[in-house]
């Protein structure tokens, strides 16, 4: 899957959405992309996925992923309302019942 920001019309608008998504969030702007999110949260198996709307337990109705973020020793989630334009963004811990799929045209495959 090549990277893409859901509503960007173009590569370049996607790049600018995604950066300046990632500085209002404070997290690393990497070349590397997540596409899908796989997660375990009180014993129940989540996942999310770029331009897909995030499971019915976070009650974002039908707002779009528009960008998952891998920080330190967490990943973020944003949709319009989480993280976008206001709220805080979904997180979710980085360990080993998480697990992060990568866009294909990620440099660092």
């Amino acid at each position: 899957m090549k990277f893409f920001v859901p509503a960007a019309k173009d590569d370049i608008k996607a790049e600018q959405v995604y950066s300046a998504l990632g500085q209002s969030l404070k997290a690393p702007i990497t070349e590397k992309r997540i596409w899908k999110l796989q997660w375990r949260d009180n014993e129940i198996d989540l996942k999310c996925e770029i331009g897909k709307p995030l499971p019915p337990s976070y009650q974002t109705g039908k707002e779009l992923v528009l960008a998952i973020f891998e920080c330190e020793n967490l990943y973020k989630i944003c949709t319009l309302s989480r993280g976008g334009v206001k709220g805080e963004p979904i997180l979710v811990d980085n360990n080993s019942q998480s697990s992060a799929t990568y866009f294909s045209d990620n440099v660092n495959n």
